[in-house]
């Protein structure tokens, strides 16, 4: 599934889905978890990962 096809299905922006995709985000609404969930048949588990903010900001700074 692409992003635009995705954030048509759970209607937010490509780039809010880019932003998911590469972590730069620091909260995600329900709403929109359970839509990511739903397009992509998943538990929210399959999508996110906890990490620590100083892990974080190495990755993705």
């Amino acid at each position: 599934m692409s992003v635009n096809e995705l954030a048509e299905h759970v209607g937010i922006s490509p780039t809010n889905v880019s932003r998911i995709k590469t972590g730069r985000i620091k909260a995600i609404r329900f709403s929109t978890m359970d839509g990511m969930c739903e397009a992509l048949h998943c538990q929210p588990g399959d999508l996110f990962e906890y990490m620590p903010d100083e892990e974080a900001e190495s990755l993705f700074s």
